[in-house]
């Protein structure tokens, strides 16, 4: 099979289209067929091997798995002897290592059968993007009806379903985003939006509730001057600290701080959840949430679409199509 391959940690040069042999299926295993496959910052995480601490996990001097890609959506090739859930011809979405390829193999419990109103490009966005802003929104921000949300980066693949998600559970919540993506910002359904670029959310006009801050790199006293006394900011990744530590630096400070203070500083490592993805899939089936492809790219341009993601354009989430 075809499949974009790294023995490297690097920039996208690093990345080749080669073929390999089809992943080894496990007894609860499931070889899926892939149709398209989403990108995301973990993605460049993985490609570079930045922060360097990631490596202690991931592998040292190159990755262990040199597939890259996490978002999965296609049909059902073959499944494990202690399979139940799935047959040949389904068609699934869900989470796996390696979906940058036309076969991927994925546990089970990490896929789910097709939302019916999605096509391949549009549910391959949602699994990593969607399992970290709903627990953002639901399990550490534990965002309420009438509460005053910010969401930073709401634009992007996480913070679109931020928004979508605060919105549902009653929230008036404002989203902040550069100008090219205030559009889209309130287009799903942001009561309020802060170009980034014009004016500082944290001027002390307005306080939040609940700040959900994706990917920054703003300090801890300039977001908590946008929070309530007793309010709640939950950092969701974050490209400060450089390569050694990257945002886990900021992360350990908010942890250290925390207990010291009437807000809550928390930080969030999203997990990959079954019934996390059944729930979404009843919301995405429902139209209660949406997700928001900003363009897609061929396989053999995996390199390219990982460039404009890093570039910061993005405005939803890139996927691959297989």
């Amino acid at each position: 099979m075809k499949a974009i391959v790294q023995d490297v940690y690097g920039p996208a040069d690093v990345l080749e289209l080669r073929d390999i042999d089809k992943p080894a299926v496990g007894d609860r295993d499931v070889l899926v067929r892939v149709r398209a496959a989403g990108v995301d910052a973990g993605v460049w995480h993985l490609m570079t091997g930045q922060p360097y601490a990631l490596r202690l996990g991931y592998g040292f001097r190159g990755p262990r798995n040199p597939v890259r890609g996490m978002d999965v959506a296609g049909h059902v090739e073959a499944v494990g002897s202690k399979v139940t859930r799935f047959q040949v011809g389904d068609e699934v979405f869900g989470a796996c290592k390696g979906s940058f390829a036309e076969y991927a193999c994925a546990r089970q419990d990490r896929l789910a059968p097709m939302p019916v109103n999605l096509t391949f490009e549009q549910a391959a966005a949602v699994p990593m993007s969607a399992f970290t802003a709903l627990q953002a929104v639901r399990d550490k921000g534990r965002v309420q009806e009438g509460q005053k949300v910010l969401v930073i980066g709401a634009a992007g693949g996480v913070g679109t379903f931020a928004v979508q998600l605060a919105k549902m559970y009653g929230a008036d919540v404002t989203g902040v985003s550069r100008t090219a993506k205030t559009d889209l910002v309130r287009s799903i359904g942001a009561d309020d939006v802060i170009d980034y670029t014009r004016e500082d959310f944290a001027d002390g006009r307005r306080r939040y509730d609940v700040i959900l801050d994706i990917g920054g790199n703003r300090s801890l006293s300039h977001l908590r001057r946008a929070l309530t006394p007793a309010g709640t900011l939950v950092i969701v990744g974050g490209e400060d600290g450089g390569r050694w530590l990257g945002g886990t630096e900021r992360l350990l400070r908010a942890a250290l701080l925390s207990p010291f203070t009437g807000q809550k500083l928390l930080s969030l490592i999203s997990a990959e959840r079954e019934e996390d993805l059944r729930f979404l899939t009843e919301l995405l089936e429902a139209g209660k949430i949406k997700p928001v492809v900003d363009r897609t790219y061929p396989l053999a341009e995996v390199a390219d679409a990982i460039r404009h993601l890093h570039e910061g354009r993005v405005r939803g989430k890139v996927v691959i199509t297989v």
